[in-house]
């Protein structure tokens, strides 16, 4: 390969990732049809054990809790059971039945539907105590749009950018900027808007970060993407400048050593002793003292401090072990998917999970400021985890239609 040659490879961002051996992944219209075959075996195995580690720490991390305002120790775990039952029920089809072709199908509708969710949640949603209108109360069950959009938005930017892939990648500087960085900006612009009215700041990161990194792995140069960052980066600033909200939770994580340790400092000063007290092999599964009134609401966004209280740091280890082999199927599936927009659509899910992850553990370390991210397959609710299941059976759904099964 000569000098521009290798130039123009760099030039094309995360889409040389979609190679091996500098070949481009086998496609569906090219040639004869992929046959498929069966789901990929180590995400699934990888996935269940996610899902049952996640079950025992909702049930410990939650007894306490459950049983001083609910008068039932069970109360969180049968539930978050029967979401999960009604996740795999959900998955199965979709990982048996439903081909790669219906999501690209149906992408923009989902995207659609998603935008109109968000819209209705701001006119008749529901704060469930928080201050701000999150969700869709249905009476038997609540739905949050923003994890609905989450998934519309990969699938609409995998449709996206592998319809005009070409153009994506223009040699020309002005096609390259309009249809890599303005036409996609705008697809996550419509659902990052209507977020950011519900106040939900670590809904917008998210959708941020997952929005430039499909674009990134669709072919958007990089020095697009680095503008993107800065201008991000910028319009984060500015956010912080003009809300009262977001400048208290900075204002607590900056002083977190003379923050008000009874008011807003409280839960992750509480998060932060759960995590130190754990040690190295921790205080033994159940035996946390933090859940007892100091963590609040346990089961949810901080239950990664109670797995590093009860099983200390090996326990934790293990946890994000889990995420990182997670992450590695996901974008060794993606590498071989039979076209761009499957690839792109599992390397996106993958993203997904992966960020949260990270965001997740930095709140609760305090290494960013606090704001709600749930911890996938572990943290207590309804529709985020319905949905994760759902989109890892899109996921090994892929899996049975990849150019090469091998590990």
């Amino acid at each position: 390969m000569d000098f521009q040659q290798h130039r123009a490879s760099r030039s094309e961002g995360g889409l040389t990732l979609l190679r091996r051996a500098g070949e481009e992944p086998q496609r569906e219209s090219e040639g004869s049809p992929i046959v498929k075959g069966g789901p990929d075996i180590p995400m699934l195995l990888i996935t269940t054990i996610l899902l049952l580690f996640g079950c025992v720490m909702v049930y410990s991390a939650s007894a306490v809790y459950a049983e001083q305002y609910h008068d039932d120790r069970t109360y969180f775990i049968v539930r978050h059971l029967i979401f999960l039952v009604l996740a795999i029920a959900a998955a199965i089809p979709v990982v048996r039945f439903v081909t790669p072709r219906f999501w690209e199908d149906f992408s923009v509708a989902i995207y659609v539907c998603a935008i109109v969710l968000l819209i209705l949640v701001l006119l008749v949603g529901d704060d469930l105590g928080s201050g701000a209108k999150r969700w869709l109360n249905l009476k038997v069950f609540t739905v949050q749009p923003s994890e609905i959009a989450k998934m519309a938005l990969v699938m609409i930017l995998a449709k996206y950018m592998s319809t005009y892939e070409h153009m994506v990648r223009s040699a020309h500087r002005f096609g390259s900027f309009l249809y890599g960085v303005v036409y996609p900006g705008c697809l996550i612009g419509g659902i990052a808007v209507l977020i950011a009215a519900e106040r939900h700041i670590s809904g917008i990161m998210i959708i941020g970060m997952l929005g430039i990194s499909v674009m990134f792995m669709g072919g958007t140069k990089l020095k697009w993407i680095f503008l993107i960052i800065g201008m991000v980066a910028l319009a984060g600033g500015l956010l912080i400048a003009v809300s009262d909200y977001a400048q208290a939770r900075v204002d607590t994580w900056w002083n977190i050593e003379t923050a008000d340790r009874l008011g807003p400092a409280w839960q992750t000063i509480q998060g932060l002793m759960a995590i130190g007290s754990g040690g190295l092999f921790g205080l033994g599964l159940g035996n946390s003292r933090q859940k007892f009134g100091y963590v609040s609401q346990p089961q949810n966004d901080f239950i990664f401090t109670i797995i590093c209280e009860e099983l200390g740091f090996f326990g934790a280890f293990l946890v994000i072990a889990l995420f990182v082999m997670f992450v590695w199927r996901g974008f060794h599936i993606a590498r071989h998917a039979p076209n761009l927009f499957s690839s792109l659509l599992v390397y996106g899910l993958t993203f997904k999970v992966g960020i949260q992850v990270i965001l997740n553990v930095a709140v609760v370390t305090n290494s960013m400021p606090n704001t709600g991210i749930s911890l996938p397959f572990f943290s207590y609710g309804g529709t985020s985890l319905i949905l994760q299941v759902v989109e890892v059976g899109i996921i090994l759904a892929v899996s049975r239609y990849c150019t090469n099964k091998k590990i």
